[in-house]
């Protein structure tokens, strides 16, 4: 675009930092003229410019309070870095689709807005990628004239990086037969390398030797957790157990069983 041309370089600094990641602004994808596009939202890039990230910059203008910020928001607006608009409904069926987006006809800044952007950033990553891409494609299509040394080190090295998959298949294997049968001779079973498929660094992998297969106990968290879901439930009305039911007997008055009453008769007498 010709206004972003015009636009200082203090301000192409600004622009640069809060579509770079340093940031932090939590970007969204829409839909504007049937094209995808990244948008957000304005308190997102006040609270980018008051972080200790953007004071760290040079060659931008000082920012200290939210003030400031959304005052230096509002001059990029004219150089159209970025444009005010207003966010409808999902562009699909579902609810998750992004949502439709509509540039507004007043264009100004407020914090809980939300703004499309129409700059892509400093490219030379991309170029850079492309480049390195184009290079590693065509030096392996002329790998035939590669000279002799080079493409009998390429050969040591693939067969290097194979010969390492190999040994890491066959460890994994191995230690599989060895757990098996130290399950039938020695329960509850053997890990060798107990760590070597767990998210931890290539050293920690290899960390400890060797370690018994025991079932994790459960921590005091887990213990206190089920005890407060088992109190809420007690205090909801729930009974303690399913099978259980405790009924109300009406008390008859008389402290003593009525198998065990005792009536007495008067019988009369027959010598009488």
């Amino acid at each position: 675009m010709e206004q972003q041309s015009k636009a200082p370089q203090d301000i192409r600094n600004v622009v640069n930092f809060l579509r770079s990641s340093k940031a932090g602004m939590k970007v969204r994808v829409g839909v504007l003229n049937g094209k995808r596009i990244d948008y957000f939202k304005g308190k997102g890039a006040v609270k980018a410019l008051t972080s200790p990230a953007y004071a760290k910059l040079k060659n931008v203008p000082k920012v200290t309070s939210e003030e400031e910020a959304q005052q230096l928001l509002l001059s990029i607006i004219p150089f159209a870095f970025f444009l005010r608009v207003e966010r409808g409904a999902p562009s699909g069926s579902s609810a998750s689709s992004p949502k439709a987006l509509q540039i507004t006809q007043m264009q100004t800044f407020v914090p809980s807005d939300y703004y499309a952007w129409f700059y892509e950033g400093s490219q030379w990553t991309t170029y850079l990628g492309g480049v390195a891409m184009v290079a590693i494609m065509l030096a392996g299509v002329m790998f035939p004239l590669w000279p002799p040394i080079m493409r009998l080190g390429v050969w040591y090295l693939s067969m290097g990086v194979l010969g390492l998959l190999g040994l890491f298949f066959a460890l994994a294997i191995v230690r599989l037969i060895f757990y098996i049968i130290t399950i039938i001779v020695a329960s509850p079973g053997i890990w060798i390398f107990p760590n070597l498929f767990a998210d931890v660094g290539f050293v920690d992998s290899f960390i400890p030797l060797w370690e018994w297969d025991l079932p994790k106990k459960k921590t005091k968290k887990k213990r206190s957790e089920k005890a407060e879901k088992k109190g809420k439930g007690v205090t909801n009305g729930d009974s303690p157990s399913p099978s259980s039911r405790i009924e109300e007997v009406v008390d008859s008055g008389d402290s003593r069983p009525s198998s065990r009453q005792a009536r007495v008769e008067e019988v009369p007498d027959e010598d009488s």
